[in-house]
C-alpha cells in the first residue's frame, strides 16, 4: 500500500508554504531590523511607475550605482531614482525623485549568470547634498575582505514569502566567508570569480529585491548585491556580490565621458 493521503497533503502544503513566489528568489532583507531614519543617506531606491525595484547608491552628486540585472524586466525604460527616504510613502525634508539622463549596464553583464553585475545611473541633475543625501566612497583597493568582518546591507525588498514589502529601509549585517568556502561544491560550486564576494546566509540573508544595494564594510562599499537563483536564508547558498574595485576604473571612465559629453550641449 501507498502512503495514506493526508501526510502527503500536508508535507505538499508545506513545501507550498516554504517555497519562493513564482518559483523565483524573493528578494527582502531576512530576520534584519529597521534602519535608523536617515543614518545611511547614501541609499537610493529605484523605481517604475511609482514602485520600487531595486537598490543602489550615490557614489557622486550625479551618478548612482546598483546592479545591471535590475533592468532586466524594465522593458527599455528608464528608471527614476528616489534619494533622502527612509519610508518610501511618508513625507520627509529631503525625500526627492530624480529622473535619470542614462543608463549604463556593464558590457560584460548578461541574464545568465552574476557575470559584471554592474549599472551605473546618471541622474538628469545633481542630486542636492544634505544631512540625508550623501555620497558613500567605494573601495578602490583590489584586495580581499578579510572573513569574518562583519558588513553591512539594507534595502527596501520584500520581506516575506507572501511577497510583502516594507515601507522603511530594513538593514541587517553579516560576516564575510572565504570565496573557497563560498565556491566550495554544496555551495556555489566554483561559479564565484575573484570579482564577486560572499557573506553568510545563515538565517539572516538579502536577496533580489535589495539587489544593487551596497555592502558596506568599515564605512565603505565594498560591494554590490548581485542576482542569484538560490534560496535566500539558506547557508548552502551563501549572498553573493560584485566587488566593485576591480570596476573603479570603469567607473571613473564612464562618469567621466559622460559628464564630458553634457558640458559640450
Amino acid at each position: 500500500m501507498g502512503p495514506s493521503p493526508a501526510p502527503v497533503l500536508v508535507l505538499a502544503l508545506l513545501l507550498l508554504l516554504w517555497a519562493p513566489v513564482n518559483g523565483q528568489p524573493r528578494g527582502r532583507i531576512l530576520r534584519g531590523s529597521e534602519a535608523r531614519p536617515h543614518l545611511k543617506p547614501y541609499m537610493a531606491s529605484l523605481q517604475l511607475d511609482g514602485q520600487h525595484v531595486c537598490g543602489g547608491f550615490l557614489i557622486a552628486e550625479q551618478w548612482v550605482l546598483s546592479a545591471a540585472h535590475c533592468t532586466e524586466e524594465t522593458d527599455g525604460k528608464l528608471f527614476q531614482v528616489l534619494l533622502g527616504a527612509h519610508s518610501l510613502t511618508e513625507p520627509e525634508p529631503h525625500k526627492r525623485l530624480y529622473r535619470v539622463r542614462a543608463q549604463f549596464p556593464h558590457p560584460g553583464s548578461n541574464i545568465h549568470n552574476n557575470k559584471d553585475d554592474l549599472l551605473l545611473l546618471q541622474l538628469e541633475e545633481k542630486a542636492e547634498l544634505n544631512s540625508d543625501v550623501r555620497v558613500l566612497p567605494f573601495q578602490r583597493e583590489d584586495r580581499d575582505v578579510a572573513a569574518d568582518t562583519e558588513c553591512e546591507v539594507a534595502g527596501w525588498g520584500t520581506i516575506d514569502h507572501s511577497g510583502r514589502r516594507p515601507d522603511k529601509l530594513q538593514q541587517v549585517q553579516r560576516p564575510v566567508i572565504s570565496r573557497d568556502v563560498c565556491n566550495h561544491r554544496t555551495r556555489h560550486d566554483g561559479t564565484v570569480t575573484r570579482n564577486m564576494m560572499c557573506t553568510d546566509s545563515r538565517r539572516k540573508d538579502t536577496c533580489k529585491g535589495d539587489s544593487g544595494g551596497p555592502l558596506v564594510c568599515d564605512g565603505v562599499a565594498e560591494g554590490v548585491v548581485t542576482a542569484g537563483s538560490r534560496v535566500c536564508g539558506n547557508y548552502k547558498k551563501p549572498a553573493i556580490y560584485t566587488r566593485i574595485a576591480p570596476y573603479a576604473a570603469w567607473i571613473d571612465s564612464v562618469m567621466a565621458s559622460a559628464d564630458g559629453e553634457g558640458d559640450t550641449r
